[in-house]
């Protein structure tokens, strides 16, 4: 019995010594929190004037319409999928809003046009970004299409809508008129309550519902465990198909929000609007932890990565650096996120193969 004790009592010994691997660990999911602390100092440190207050409203603004779609992303990208349309659908999104703002409804078998009221504007753009994306959800399951492929598809499909939307024009002064009851449209991007932009709290209020959907309800069960292992998923009674329709709805409804939030603060709508947005969306995603193979990865961690990426931007920026060489510095920021990814993935791996052979 003493002879057992004193095993029992190495073996916990043990199993509280701090190994490499566990500091390996460590740093591998915080890597987001750590990139964005370092980013904070280099910046800080080159320009005194890069936290100051006015610097940082520009800068959260930025973050936020990002972390929106980098939230739906990561609903995609944890069942394991991909979806690249989003940026398109954010200046699809922003060209039929201001069309139904200046153009309105027309009807001309009745030879009427009808104006809808901002609220009404704000629905039928976020129905038609959530449409777009539960057809590319439908393409997938129903076709068995590849959702690289899909994606990349439904990228053009929803950047030539934009661009046919206006014969490639912009859609200007989006204040509508007061006689038509669709003014106000701008107060969605330059609004504030308690001296906080909207478009801040609206990411917050995304941030929240994501988290409680992930990891409270069981749709998130579903989504991870998709994303885990498909197969075994359905055969638990998982409904694959209906779920992958779902997640890549919800991506399109995020998309639909910032296309909405950009050109209101614009007070315009241009074809272009979002153009690569996915890249730094999917960045933010795979920087935050988020494995692209599926199955791993928080809504926390992106928000975190979002800020990585924003930060980053805006201070490239601040420091004069040159849109081409911002362009090099994010890829590689993508890049290397994927490679610190599959090094995670792999040391995860053994990990649980050591485990195995210690139960053996």
């Amino acid at each position: 019995m003493e002879s057992n004790n004193n095993q029992k009592s190495t073996q916990l010994q043990k199993g509280k010594k701090i190994t490499k691997t566990d500091i390996q660990q460590f740093l591998l999911r915080g890597r987001a929190f750590i990139a964005l602390i370092l980013v904070l100092l280099v910046f800080t440190s080159l320009s005194p004037q890069f936290l100051s207050t006015g610097n940082l409203v520009i800068m959260s603004k930025h973050v936020a319409i990002n972390a929106l779609l980098a939230i739906g992303v990561t609903f995609v990208i944890l069942t394991g999928g991909i979806d690249l349309s989003v940026g398109s659908i954010v200046g699809m999104t922003a060209m039929i809003a201001g069309g139904l703002i200046n153009e309105g409804i027309q009807i001309p078998q009745l030879g009427i046009i009808v104006y809808p009221h901002t609220w009404m504007i704000i629905l039928i753009s976020l129905a038609v970004g959530t449409l777009m994306g539960a057809i590319s959800g439908f393409i997938i399951t129903r076709f068995n299409v590849a959702p690289f492929i899909a994606t990349l598809g439904m990228l053009y499909v929803a950047r030539g809508i934009a661009g046919l939307r206006n014969n490639g024009y912009t859609f200007p002064n989006l204040i509508g008129r007061p006689e038509y009851g669709n003014t106000g449209f701008e107060v969605l991007g330059a609004g504030s309550f308690l001296g906080i932009n909207y478009s801040i709290w609206l990411m917050v209020l995304f941030a929240v519902v994501a988290y409680i959907v992930t990891s409270r309800l069981p749709l998130g069960r579903h989504i991870f465990a998709l994303g885990g292992n498909e197969r075994a998923a359905e055969l638990s009674g998982v409904r694959v198909n209906r779920t992958k329709v779902i997640v890549y709805s919800i991506s399109g409804f995020c998309a639909a929000m910032v296309g909405l939030i950009i050109a209101s603060q614009l007070v315009a709508a241009h074809p272009a609007t979002g153009d690569s947005f996915e890249l730094n969306a999917i960045a933010a995603v795979v920087l935050g932890g988020t494995s692209l193979a599926g199955g791993r990865g928080s809504i926390g961690g992106t928000l975190i990565g979002a800020f990585v990426i924003g930060v980053l931007g805006d201070g490239l920026v601040m420091m004069g650096v040159s849109s081409f060489w911002q362009n090099v510095i994010k890829g590689a920021v993508i890049v290397l996120a994927v490679i610190i990814d599959q090094v995670q993935a792999r040391m995860q791996e053994r990990i649980a193969l050591q485990k195995q052979q210690e139960m053996k």
